[in-house]
């Protein structure tokens, strides 16, 4: 799963409380009760040992093989309710049993039978607790029938950062009460809520085939696992469409979705010469739009499977946007969800597309779903592997500067995740919620984690040992020791070392690094770290490249695994320049002390991104000539970032080179390809032009350019030099249907007092094309406006807040009460200053002048009143509840 930006798999047993009803019993006279505790019974048949709840997140015991889940589901829209028939295939795992228990979240059970003969059961609204008819042995399979009914909104539900709900399907505009919402419904299995809607063994180290029969009218669209193997119409106006999946996935990977979507088709041609389909499920008005959303899709599948040596192992890959999704996107076994942040146009795409999120969601199809971590303290195999998956596409498409640009944006990530929240083990056996493993470092830390590895084994042995990876654990689930054996197989090296320290342990390296010339043949370098995130030392190679008169020479060096590691190089004459890691993949805080001189010369000998970043950095913090060159250099840098960094840096340049340089930044904020480059350029020019040749330039660039970044910050930087030209520029805009736009504009507008804006903000808001947290952004703006006009105005300003509590979705219900905090304040403090005007005049005697105030305050107060109650009726929302 990716995480929402702005920032899954199945655990239960070690959740769940010990009851009183039956445990588990098995073949050697054990138990294991509900819990996950194992023990066994003495001759009275009271318990004689047990053993005691830890804090180890264990793998839960695998007591039953799911074999095949077939489910026949229909909905009542106007209940938000499923009606489900569910047909399970099981047996014992190993030892025999006579009892079953499913996860099953909030349902109504109507029957389960067995060979057409009812079972006995119970059930308490979470598990389902069945009596078979006889002991089965692991040789023997069994098949039940249960009827049920899913009852989605009547259950409580929770969430966490990573997943904001648990209530695994969503009816979404199923009353119908939301101008321009499609109905449709969707559901969300990770981390354990696919029992939300049939029940199941809610664990990510299950596997079951599956088969959904799915009657809906005939005007919906529906998708779910596997092949549509037909589709039939019934008498009564509905259609049954029947999909099958035959090879074997965890229950939380199951998925469906129904609405009036559209069907792009697009194919994947396998190396046999075979086509299989990928197709894209969007919106009607989003029909045109959507291959330049996805397009690239199965050059992806194809390069994966390539660079793996395994093919794709499913039977197709459609990708699906959804309405008020409760989360980034989920790898759901061939049909892919993502929010309708996806969502986005010609002129939105200039500004960046979705394709990280894309790239992740596919690798997930080989590192999640053909092999899934066991338990959810090994999540690292599935979430790091698709993390790094990104990194991987982009090196391959977009080059190694790129690849290394957003691999160091990941790591920081983690830096801030580990500094605000600490640090724990990748591999984390002691989390206090399963949720608590969707963070920065299962993802971000993982994915540089294995950028390390790939680094210290090489590319060769690197991608062999995935192979051997995905082809020993196929449609199975591991550990991380699996992919550690692989990787051992595969180099013949014990890999202990690697793994003890940053699997199963936490922090980073956090090493200053410094280097002296001890002769004229000899480079010294001397290595400390500190033990500021971690509670050992490090040990790692690391690549070191020395420029002299050889050239460039690189050697390997160990750091290790204590405070000081010194390390003498040998050198050819004079020293000009030196790289440590100049392979760019430590993971850690590396603070480098050398002179200006080598800073500048790693600008130019430096091959990669973090190079020529470091040298813009610190070699400019003394200038000089040869500084100075550097960053007029960098303005013409092949990649963007660097660009865009040495912009900033033309405020440090001499006053002679200013009038060159105005004429390059010209260039670049008219030209570049990169519009976040473009709105630097523009930014600067605007400190250093004179105002009337800023707006006229500024005029120009918002007349020409063609993406929205560009077009929101030249309004916003023209508006620093004549506010009331650029809201006369921005009307202009009002009507484009981009969400990216109808946010900045109305980021825009907050800066304005003029009451005749809060029509824009009423237009935008009804129209319900915002999506995600643009929506969260122009309410946010709204606010502010708001808070500075008058109490007459404000009553327009609460139709908008009453829709948006019905309407705007969970993200605006979780920010919404901190938007009426700060209007009620900011109205308090009207009241405060009128009463003290009320004052004056009532001391000076003016009776008319009273009336209008006591007025103003009385219509204040009515205000204060209604936005109070807004803000009790908004549903309190809290993460990783």
């Amino acid at each position: 799963m990716r995480k929402i930006a702005f920032v899954l798999a199945l655990a239960v047993v070690a959740c769940r409380p010990i009851d009183t009803e039956p445990d588990i019993l098995v073949e050697d006279g054990g138990y294991i009760d509900d819990g996950g505790d194992y023990g066994y019974y003495d001759s009275e048949g009271d318990i004689e040992m047990e053993v005691e709840p830890t804090v180890y997140r264990a793998t839960e015991p695998i007591l039953t093989d799911l074999i095949n889940t077939k489910l026949e589901v229909s909905f009542d829209w106007a209940k938000a309710q499923l009606i489900g028939k569910e047909t399970l295939t099981a047996k014992p795992h190993f030892y025999a049993t006579d009892s079953l228990i499913l996860d099953a979240k909030g349902m109504e059970i109507k029957s389960v039978m067995l060979a057409g003969k009812a079972l006995t059961y119970s059930y308490d609204g979470n598990f389902l607790r069945i009596l078979l008819n006889k002991k089965y042995t692991n040789k023997e399979n069994y098949t039940l029938v249960i009827d049920y009914i899913a009852k989605p909104n009547e259950r409580t539900t929770g969430g966490s950062d990573a997943i904001t709900s648990d209530k695994g399907l969503y009816f979404i505009n199923n009353d119908l009460k939301i101008p321009g919402k499609m109905p449709q419904i969707w559901t969300q299995g990770e981390t354990e809520a696919s029992s939300v809607w049939f029940p199941t063994i809610d664990q990510p180290n299950i596997k079951t085939k599956q088969e959904i029969y799915m009657t809906v009218d005939a005007k919906y669209t529906t998708l779910a696992n596997g092949k549509l193997i037909n589709s039939t119409k019934n008498a009564n106006g509905t259609r049954t469409d029947y999909w099958k999946q035959e090879l074997p996935h965890a229950p939380y990977l199951a998925m469906m979705a129904v609405g009036e979507f559209k069907v792009v088709k697009d194919t994947y041609k396998r190396p046999d010469g075979t086509t299989m389909e990928v197709n894209y499920y969007v919106e009607p008005e989003w029909e045109e739009n959507a291959k330049a959303i996805f397009g690239e899709t199965p050059k992806m599948i194809g390069y994966f499977s390539k660079l793996l040596g395994v093919e794709y192992p499913w039977d197709k890959y459609s990708q699906i946007v959804v309405r008020d999704y409760v989360s980034g996107a989920m790898e759901n076994t061939g049909c892919v969800v993502f929010g309708d942040y996806v969502y986005k146009n010609n002129r939105e795409l200039l500004d960046g597309n979705d394709n990280s999120t894309i790239v992740h969601e596919l690798f997930h199809h080989w590192f999640g779903d053909l092999v899934t971590c066991e338990s959810w303290s090994n999540l690292t195999l599935n979430e790091s592997f698709a993390n790094y998956s990104q990194y991987l596409w982009d090196e391959h498409r977009h080059g190694l500067d790129e690849a290394d640009y957003q691999a160091e944006q990941e790591a920081n990530g983690y830096f801030a995740s580990g500094a605000g929240n600490g640090y724990h083990n990748l591999v984390w056996f002691d989390y206090d919620d399963k949720e608590d493993m969707f963070d920065a470092h299962s993802y971000n830390k993982g994915g540089r984690i294995l950028h390390m590895l790939r680094n210290y084994v090489g590319d060769e042995a690197f991608f062999a040992a995935l192979n051997l990876y995905l082809k020993s654990n196929s449609f199975k689930s591991a550990e991380y020791n699996q992919l550690r054996l692989a990787m051992e197989e595969v180099t013949g090296e014990d890999l202990n070392w690697f793994f003890n320290e940053w699997y199963l342990d936490k922090g980073h390296m956090d090493l200053d690094v410094s280097y002296s010339i001890e002769d004229e043949n000899v480079l010294r370098i001397s290595l400390d770290q500190t033990y500021s995130t971690a509670e050992h030392y490090f040990k790692m190679p690391v690549n070191v490249t020395i420029f002299d008169n050889r050239g460039a020479t690189t050697q390997r060096i160990w750091i290790q695994d204590q405070y000081n590691t010194t390390v003498d190089l040998p050198t050819s004459g004079t020293v000009t320049g030196v790289i440590f890691d100049n392979q760019c993949m430590l993971l850690g805080d590396i603070q480098e002390v050398k002179n200006s001189d080598w800073w500048i010369a790693q600008y130019y000998k430096g091959t990669r991104y973090g190079h020529r970043r470091d040298a813009l950095m610190y070699g400019t913090e003394s200038m000089s000539e040869a500084s100075n060159k550097m960053i007029v250099d960098a303005l013409s840098d092949k990649f963007w970032d660097i660009r865009l960094k040495a912009i900033g840096k033309t405020v440090m340049l001499p006053a002679d080179m200013k009038a060159t340089v105005n004429e390059q930044l010209k260039n670049i904020a008219a030209n570049d390809s990169v519009p976040a480059v473009r709105m630097a350029a523009i930014n600067r020019l605007v400190t250093v032009l004179p105002a009337s040749e800023a707006k006229a330039f500024i005029d120009q660039r918002i007349s020409t350019d063609q993406a929205y970044s560009v077009i929101i910050g030249c309004l916003s930087a023209l508006s620093k030099i004549d506010a009331d030209y650029a809201m006369k520029k921005a009307e202009a805009f009002e009507n484009e249907s981009s969400s990216r736009m109808m946010s900045g504009i109305a980021g825009l507008y907050a800066r304005s007092t003029d009451p005749g804006k809060i029509a824009y903000y009423e237009k935008i808001f009804a129209a319900n094309k915002l999506q995600g947290y643009e929506r969260v952004t122009a309410l946010g703006a709204f606010t502010y406006f708001m808070s500075q006009q008058e109490p007459v105005q404000h009553r327009k300003a609460i139709a908008v807040f009453e829709n948006e509590i019905k309407m705007g979705g969970y993200y605006s219900q979780m920010f919404m009460p901190r938007y009426f905090e700060y209007l009620i304040g900011a109205m308090n403090d009207k009241v405060d200053v009128m009463k003290q005007k009320l004052e004056d005049a009532k001391t000076s005697g003016n009776s008319n002048q009273q009336a209008i105030i006591q007025g103003n305050i009385t219509e204040a107060e009515a205000i204060l009143a209604e936005y109070q109650s807004l803000n009790e009726s908004v549903a309190p929302v809290e993460f990783g509840e």
